[in-house]
């Protein structure tokens, strides 16, 4: 494997000396880190704020996280991080200038050490904080954005940090080709998730069980699931269209993912199938809380993204619970997924290709499955938990405080 996926030893820093008129908080147990993004609601990106957090105050430093909150605020008082209530989703300009304001009071009042943007509307305003404090500033490009004109305006605020972290080597070289970012200050950290969740020798019966039951599973009907929210580019139909060309009836497809208000598009997979005459094959279903217990209930897990993603965690998080993969050979599952060691790739918005890699997942005897699932664990015990990421990001944030 690639030996910059390989884990960063963290050097001691010293606590550095608080930024001037910064108010006294008692002792000083490491450096301070403030991470901004738009909301704390569910998402990647919101959990890897959660999980740096984390890792932070584990280490011994202070983390400080500023955002419109959401569901996930309560999490960061459990791990000992503080929030910060600012309309940081907020892309009118005067409130952005206003939150810039904000942020710089914010750096000076506490002494904050490092500021790292998650998200662009914020980052204008921490890039506008930091440039007046002298505060290091970190971004992180989360996916390969759009870029005419105006757009490529807006999005460029992500490659001015003093460093910039792509989730993957394909949106890393997006950022480098559109967005002019020099290899200095460019690095890779892929998305991590947690091996200790996402481990099928820790999901008990019962948790399948529960899983299963609202889903009506046949115990005799192998399953293939798709997991992804109910949007067109995720290619549910393509998956639908690829399943009429297998032709079996003897499967179950799931799609399991909530359609967010979007029942159109829902209705209109509910017909596709029916159309295809695999409506007694195909489910769709809504998101599921415990993914780890319903990863257990598919026998190959699908990501049909038509279009690249910057990263992909469903193939990771199958990966983790020995499930075989097929991902679209595109964006940042080409990193992810070992092809014909863990999963298969398969060209992007093509059925006929979908079709016969599902009859290849399908026909692994016990032994071709038992291999594919530790080749999938291991890869993602190498390359994808979340204290490889952490051991990065911080390892950043130490090259520009050290």
């Amino acid at each position: 494997m690639d030996s910059s996926l390989q884990s960063k030893a963290q050097p001691s820093i010293p606590d550095p000396p608080a930024k001037a008129g910064a108010e006294a908080a008692g002792p000083a147990s490491g450096p301070l880190v403030l991470q901004v993004l738009p909301a704390l609601e569910m998402g990647g990106v919101e959990r890897g704020t959660i999980q740096t957090a984390a890792a932070l105050t584990a280490a011994g430093w202070r983390a400080m996280v500023a955002s419109s909150g959401g569901l996930m605020t309560h999490e960061l008082t459990r791990i000992g991080a503080e929030h910060i209530a600012l309309p940081l989703a907020a892309k009118r300009p005067f409130r952005m200038l206003r939150n810039g304001d904000a942020l710089a009071n914010l750096i000076n009042r506490h002494g904050i050490d490092l500021i790292h943007a998650r998200s662009r509307a914020p980052a204008w305003s921490a890039l506008s904080a930091a440039r007046r404090t002298s505060t290091p500033f970190v971004t992180t490009f989360h996916n390969a954005y759009g870029h005419n004109k105006l757009k490529h305006y807006y999005n460029a605020v992500m490659a001015k940090g003093d460093k910039v972290i792509a989730i993957s080597d394909f949106v890393a070289q997006h950022a480098r080709e559109v967005y002019g970012v020099p290899n200095h200050r460019l690095v890779t950290i892929h998305r991590g998730i947690d091996p200790d969740l996402f481990d099928p020798a820790k999901v008990s019966a019962e948790r399948i069980i529960q899983a299963a039951r609202p889903w009506r599973l046949d115990d005799d009907r192998p399953v293939i699931m798709l997991p992804g929210r109910l949007t067109r580019w995720k290619g549910q139909a393509v998956l639908i269209d690829a399943l009429a060309i297998l032709g079996r009836k003897d499967i179950c497809c799931v799609l399991v993912g909530g359609d967010q208000g979007r029942t159109a598009y829902r209705t209109e997979l509910e017909e596709q199938a029916r159309r295809k005459g695999m409506d007694q094959v195909v489910r769709v279903v809504d998101h599921c809380s415990d993914m780890a217990a319903a990863y257990m209930l598919a026998d190959v897990v699908v990501s049909a993204s038509t279009h690249p993603e910057g990263f992909g965690r469903v193939a990771v998080e199958a990966q983790a619970m020995g499930r075989p993969v097929i991902a679209t050979d595109h964006g940042g599952a080409r990193e992810t997924v070992w092809p014909n060691e863990s999963g298969w790739l398969v060209p992007p918005n093509n059925a006929e290709a979908l079709a016969v890699a599902l009859e290849r997942a399908l026909s692994l005897s016990q032994i071709e499955r038992e291999t594919m699932a530790a080749n999938g664990r291991d890869n993602v015990m190498a390359n994808f938990t979340v204290s490889l990421m952490c051991d990065r990001i911080m390892a950043v944030y130490q090259s520009l405080l050290g």
